[in-house]
C-alpha cells in the first residue's frame, strides 16, 4: 500500500456543502410553521413541502463526511502517525468548537430563562457536562456529536474496508452492512431500548458513513458520469441518471406527503415508514447532490460558483451560528401579532430564512477576515480566506479538508 497518494482536488464538495447548509436552514426556519403555528394556513402545504422536502442536509453532510474521509484516507496505512495527525486536527476544528459554542449556547439558554441566578453553579456544571456528552446544548449540535462519534470509529473501520479490497464481494456488501446496522439499530431501540434522541447517536446513521464509504471507495470508477453532460452518457447511464432523479423526487414527495397527512391528522402512519421514507428520501438526495455540485461546477455562471464555494467554505460555522439569528428573529413575532394563516406570516418565514443565511454567511465571514481567534469557535479558516496570506500551503482533498461541514 502506498504511502501517500495525491488525490484530484474536488472543487464540487464545497458546491455540495453549500446545498447542504441551505436545506439544514430551510428546515429550521419552517420548523415552527410546519408543526403548529400554521396548521390552519391555506398555504400550510408549502410550510409542509418546505419542512420535509429538505430534510436532507443533516444526512448529506453526515455522508460528504465519510466520502472525504475516505478518499483522502482509504489508500494510506493505518498507523500511529496518521490516527496522530486525524486527531489532532478534530481536536482543533471540531471538538474544540463544539466544546466552546455548546457552552455559548448553554449560557444563551440558562440566560433567557432566568436560571443563571437561581441555581447552583455546581448544578448548572452537571447540566453542562451531561449537555456535552449529549450534544444537546442546542436543538442542532447533536449533528456535531454524531460527528465525533464517527471520528472515533474511523480508523476501525478504515482498517476494516481496507481490508476488503481483495474481495469483491465485501466491497460490495458494505452499503448492505450499513443499512443492515442502522435498521438493527432502528428496531432495537424501537421495541426495547426507546431512546427518545437516537437521532443523536452514530448507528442512526451507518447507512450513510456506509455509502459515503463505497462512493469514495469507487470514485474512479463513478467520476467518468459525474464530469458527464446528459447527451455525452452513455444509454446506460441514461437509464440509471433518470431512474435515480425520477425516484428520489417520488420519494421526496411521498415523504412531504405522509408528514403532511400526519400533521394535519388526517391518518397516523406506523413510526416505520416515516423512518424507511426519510432514509430512501436521504440517501437519494446524497447522490442528487453529488451530481449536481459537478453539474453546477461545470455548467454554472463564475458568480454562482464562487459564491456557492465561499457558503460551502463556510458551511461549517454557519451551521453553528445561524440559530442565534433565528432565535432573535422569531422575537419579532412577540412584538407583532402575526397570524398563521395571513400572507404576512409567509413573508415572515421566508424572512427569517433569507436572514439566517445572509446574516450568518457575512458574519462568519468577517470573524474569519478579522478576527484571528474565530478558528477556536467556528472551525478552520475557509481555503479562499487562507490563500490571502502571505505563505498560503496547498490544500486540496487529499490533504484532508474534512474539518469543514463535512461532519
Amino acid at each position: 500500500m502506498s504511502q501517500s497518494i495525491k488525490k484530484e482536488r474536488l472543487p464540487q464538495l464545497d458546491l455540495f456543502r453549500a446545498m447542504a447548509i441551505f436545506c439544514v436552514i430551510q428546515v429550521h426556519s419552517s420548523s415552527f410553521a410546519a408543526a403548529e403555528q400554521a396548521l390552519n394556513s391555506p398555504i400550510y402545504y408549502f410550510y409542509n413541502w418546505m419542512n420535509i422536502f429538505f430534510k436532507i442536509g443533516t444526512p448529506c453532510f453526515i455522508f460528504l463526511s465519510s466520502f472525504v474521509l475516505f478518499y483522502n484516507y482509504y489508500d494510506r496505512p493505518v498507523n500511529k502517525e496518521l490516527i496522530g495527525h486525524f486527531y489532532k486536527k478534530r481536536l482543533a476544528y471540531i471538538i474544540l468548537p463544539y466544546i466552546l459554542v455548546s457552552c455559548c449556547y448553554f449560557l444563551l439558554v440558562a440566560w433567557q430563562r432566568g436560571e443563571l441566578a437561581s441555581n447552583s453553579k455546581m448544578y448548572e456544571l452537571q447540566q453542562l457536562g451531561m449537555k456535552l456528552l449529549t450534544g444537546t446544548s442546542y436543538t442542532h449540535l447533536y449533528f456535531v456529536f454524531i460527528s465525533i462519534q464517527f471520528y472515533i470509529l474511523f480508523p476501525l473501520l478504515l482498517w476494516l474496508f481496507q481490508s476488503f479490497r481483495k474481495s469483491k464481494v465485501l466491497l460490495a456488501l458494505i452499503i448492505p452492512l450499513g443499512l443492515a446496522i442502522q435498521y438493527g439499530f432502528y428496531f432495537w431501540n424501537k421495541f426495547e431500548l426507546h431512546i427518545p434522541n437516537k437521532g443523536s447517536y452514530a448507528p442512526s446513521y451507518m447507512a450513510y458513513y456506509f455509502m459515503g464509504a463505497a462512493i469514495a471507495i469507487y470514485f474512479e470508477h463513478l467520476k467518468g458520469w459525474l464530469k458527464s453532460d446528459w447527451k455525452d452518457m452513455s444509454g446506460k447511464q441514461k437509464m440509471w441518471t433518470g431512474l435515480l432523479w425520477g425516484s428520489w423526487l417520488i420519494i421526496a414527495f411521498t415523504h412531504v406527503q405522509i408528514w403532511l397527512s400526519y400533521r394535519q391528522h388526517w391518518s397516523s402512519p406506523n413510526s416505520t415508514w416515516f423512518e424507511v421514507l426519510w432514509n430512501a428520501h436521504t440517501l437519494l438526495s446524497a447522490l442528487v447532490l453529488m451530481r449536481a455540485s459537478f453539474l453546477i461546477q461545470r455548467r454554472g455562471s463564475v458568480f454562482w460558483n464562487k459564491a456557492l464555494t465561499r457558503l460551502g467554505e463556510l458551511s461549517f460555522a454557519v451551521y453553528l451560528f445561524h440559530p442565534v439569528v433565528l432565535l432573535y428573529y422569531r422575537r419579532l413575532r412577540n412584538h407583532y401579532t402575526i397570524p398563521g394563516d395571513s400572507a404576512m406570516y409567509f413573508l415572515y418565514i421566508i424572512g427569517g430564512s433569507a436572514c439566517a443565511l445572509a446574516i450568518s454567511w457575512l458574519f462568519t465571514q468577517f470573524c474569519f477576515r478579522r478576527l484571528p481567534f474565530a478558528s477556536i469557535f467556528l472551525g478552520s479558516v475557509p481555503y479562499s480566506l487562507k490563500k490571502k496570506k502571505k505563505a498560503p500551503g496547498t490544500h486540496g482533498p487529499g490533504q484532508d479538508r474534512t474539518v469543514k461541514m463535512n461532519g
